[in-house]
């Protein structure tokens, strides 16, 4: 890290390791979820996985790799089977609950749901 630049949420949040833990068992939560789940049924959960800790690890520190078409064109096919801003709603709910259990403080959850929602539009394909 550059002395002049400040710490990445990515970072500051425990970067790999926690964001890690984070994805595991944010995803845990979301396969046990009936409002949700559905939207996983025909997808590699470790594939699945893998691009999520990926799209944090860029939404949270490094921001110049965001793809706005890739990320709609991923989650098309959900908005075209009904997926909108409650489902969003409830994922972010599990993330901020995750990131709780973790023990992640108050204020870089609060960070990382902004950042999070910032991407809200693309994911709706909006």
């Amino acid at each position: 890290m550059n002395l002049l630049e400040p710490e990445s949420l990515y970072d500051r949040i425990g970067g790999d390791y926690a964001v890690n833990a984070v994805v595991d068992s944010f995803y845990e939560k979301v396969l046990r979820d009936d409002r949700i789940r559905g939207y996983f049924d025909d997808i590699s959960m470790n594939a699945q996985i893998g691009k999520l800790k990926s799209f944090l690890k860029m939404a949270f520190g490094d921001r110049s790799v965001y793809d706005a078409e890739r990320l709609r064109s991923a989650h098309a096919p959900l908005v075209a089977r009904g997926m909108g801003d409650i489902h969003v709603d409830i994922l972010i709910e599990h993330m901020e609950s995750t990131l709780k259990e973790q023990k992640v403080p108050n204020a870089l959850i609060e960070e990382a749901v902004t950042i999070i929602n910032g991407y809200r539009d693309d994911v709706l394909c909006r």
